[in-house]
């Protein structure tokens, strides 16, 4: 269990199980399984009670970069939360492959990689830069699902 122990030593609890707002229905898995890799499914930042986790609006209008990059830490929680329900265990990840990152842009934003690296420099932290390190791309979209500022898909490699 040490990367449970890690995230003990940073302060850090994984959210539960994500609930979507009322009346949305998500007819898919938020982690798949197959073989020795693991899909992680667009996440988004999460409250503690597993509601999406604010501030909403666009990176560069309403929400600062800064704000943006602790709400792509949260997705990387919220990431480690439902590959820890899938897997039981979050050190059967033997490596991080892929993150995409989609941040919710105002049209004249252009540091999405500032916002993604929330969600990198916590995986980097937990797992250490030959399991941790990762591809990656960081891209901005006219807007997200729910209004939320940051979403992240990811693809692990497991034990």
């Amino acid at each position: 269990m040490e990367i449970e122990r890690k995230l003990a030593d940073l302060g850090l609890e994984l959210p539960p199980p994500a609930q979507p707002p009322p009346g949305v229905l998500l007819p898919f898995s938020f982690v798949r399984a197959h073989g020795n890799i693991a899909y992680i499914s667009g996440h988004g930042p999460q409250n503690p009670d597993g509601s999406l986790a604010g501030p909403f609006g666009k990176v560069g209008a309403e929400i600062t970069v800064k704000d943006a990059y602790e709400l792509a830490k949260a997705v990387a929680l919220s990431m480690l939360g439902s590959l820890k329900r899938e897997l039981g265990d979050l050190d059967r990840v033997s490596n991080w492959l892929r993150l995409f990152g989609m941040v919710n842009s105002a049209p004249d934003f252009a540091q999405q990689p500032a916002v993604i690296n929330g969600c990198s420099d916590l995986i980097l932290a937990l797992y250490g830069p030959e399991r941790g390190g990762h591809a990656r791309s960081a891209v901005g979209m006219a807007a997200l699902p729910f209004n939320m500022a940051v979403e992240i898909e990811a693809a692990v490699a497991i034990d």
